[in-house]
């Protein structure tokens, strides 16, 4: 496993301001990633070092973002203020989580404005509404279309706070978090509200908190 991305969601008409502010923050531009037709949703996402990418992702007026587990919780985290959605974690033997849930993955497809069509499967989002420090769980159809291929920037995740029992999230994975995402460090904080507390960024220009 391997950190792949971290999920931002806001309202859609919040949308275009948070990307400019998240972008101004971080001194790097974020790219129209599309939209999600199986979920109600659209992003625009920022290709990381490190192979992973920041998603700004926003509910739509569709029927998915009421139906869909991902469209729920994306409309549920924008509609209560917006914020840290959650992390998810890159597999490659998709079946062994499958077996362990006792469910299957969902299939997810987006269309770059580019014409260009992502697919993949999803795993652990039903969790996540219900305990959301917990990661889900991604495999790409095809890894050379990961969102982070081409990033020109040098910003990547450095250290990801998260409020929740540390015994749970652990047990979810089966081994500890600091030990699953290398030099990324956990921090383990305790807050109001249980989920991602906030993600250190390394820029350029220095460390970046978006909490």
């Amino acid at each position: 496993m391997q950190l792949d991305h971290v999920s931002y969601a806001v309202l859609n008409s919040e949308l275009a301001d948070t990307v400019q502010r998240l972008g101004a923050d971080l001194g790097a531009s974020f790219i129209d990633g599309g939209f999600h037709p199986s979920f109600g949703t659209r992003n625009f996402i920022l290709p990381l070092a490190h192979g992973a990418y920041i998603e700004v992702v926003a509910p739509l007026d569709h029927p998915a973002a009421v139906a869909a587990p991902f469209g729920t919780a994306v409309r549920q985290r924008a509609e209560s203020g917006g914020g840290w959605l959650g992390w998810v974690l890159a597999v490659q033997d998709l079946e062994a989580v499958e077996q362990t849930m006792g469910r299957q993955a969902a299939s997810g497809h987006r269309v770059r404005p580019d014409g260009v069509e992502l697919a993949w499967k999803q795993i652990g989002v039903l969790d996540l509404i219900e305990a959301p420090a917990l990661p889900y769980f991604i495999k790409w159809q095809d890894e050379n279309l990961h969102p982070s291929k081409g990033a020109q920037s040098e910003v990547h995740i450095s250290e990801i706070a998260l409020s929740a029992q540390q015994e749970l999230v652990e047990s979810w994975l089966g081994d500890s978090a600091s030990k699953l995402l290398g030099e990324i460090n956990i921090n383990w904080v305790e807050d109001e509200d249980q989920g991602v507390a906030s993600v250190t960024f390394t820029t350029p220009h220095g460390p970046v908190v978006i909490d």
